[in-house]
């Protein structure tokens, strides 16, 4: 029996910050104490690395709710794919779902096989199977994505050392964006607002690693932001907490499609030398990173400018 696992996507791009909400979340983790210590933390990211059927912000919550998860879906999907039922005392864990609030999911150790069900496939006996990765379409796809914020993603010649940079573009410049192909394609322009810099003698999985990193710090506000309905503005974080950030959404993003970067070296190291999680905004690198997830897979809809009151 095939099964394709499902991606719940993190909410509507453009409503990729709501002050209540995101402060909700931030609040709940301060104040149940939970991943302050830098382990914990870490466990936390490589969780999410490895839980690459759901999104980072949905893998996050299931994290919170059990740790210990390999699989996870709704009872209606066990019984149709699996054959398998929930079993009387299983413990149902909570996720977003698109389009409406909240569903219910059980991880595969609360279902027990109806008769003659089939048996389990390789992504739920063994979902965190490392994988060789490779980058293919995703790039090409990001940087298509990157074009509707105003961002124009180039490759120039520098050092082994020069990975990549982010930078404002010059004042009143525009960019061409798809907005249909049906009945024929039709462009629109958006502000010319940032700069990507890729250094043209890496790999391309290398560049793709640099290019997330760099949206992860546009995503998560580390430059401000021109409408804060898009992403929130925390142009005045502390320089080492922008780092930290956005080397934890490189690495989520690299990790679920099985590409090894720097990022898993930086993480590792700073756990090893400092027992406490440095105060980042979960909710802005988990949104950041399914955003860019996102980019990576399918085509982003052009973003709508902010209404004026």
């Amino acid at each position: 029996m095939t099964h394709q696992p499902t991606l719940f996507d993190p909410p509507e791009p453009s409503r990729l910050d709501i002050d209540g909400p995101r402060q909700a979340i931030d609040d709940l983790f301060h104040l149940a104490h939970q991943y302050r210590n830098s382990k914990d933390y870490w466990q936390l990211l490589k969780f999410i690395g490895n839980f690459r059927f759901y999104s980072p912000f949905n893998a996050m919550l299931v994290h919170i709710q059990m740790p210990g998860a390999a699989y996870v879906a709704p009872a209606h999907r066990w019984l149709r794919d699996y054959g398998r039922h929930i079993k009387p005392e299983a413990r149902p864990l909570v996720i977003l779902q698109p389009m409406g609030p909240v569903m219910f999911v059980f991880d595969v150790s609360d279902t027990e096989p109806e008769k003659d069900a089939p048996p389990l496939p390789q992504d739920v006996v063994a979902p965190f199977e490392v994988r060789s990765g490779y980058i293919g379409a995703e790039y090409d796809r990001t940087a298509d994505n990157a074009k509707r914020d105003g961002i124009r993603v180039t490759k120039r010649q520098a050092g082994s050392q020069s990975a990549g940079a982010i930078q404002f573009a010059p004042v009143g410049k525009h960019l061409a964006i798809l907005v249909s192909q049906k009945p024929t394609p039709k462009y629109a322009e958006v502000p010319h607002r940032y700069d990507i810099l890729l250094n043209a003698q890496h790999g391309l999985e290398t560049q793709y690693a640099t290019l997330v990193h760099e949206l992860a710090h546009l995503y998560c506000g580390h430059l401000g932001t021109p409408n804060d309905q898009w992403w929130p503005d925390r142009q005045n974080l502390a320089l080492d907490l922008k780092e930290f950030e956005a080397e934890s959404v490189c690495y989520l993003v690299c990790a679920r499609l099985g590409i090894d970067n720097p990022s898993e070296k930086y993480l590792a190291d700073y756990v090893a030398a400092y027992p406490a999680a440095p105060p980042i905004s979960l909710d802005c690198v988990m949104k950041a990173a399914g955003l860019i997830e996102q980019m990576g897979k399918t085509r982003l809809p052009p973003r709508k400018e902010k209404r004026r009151e």
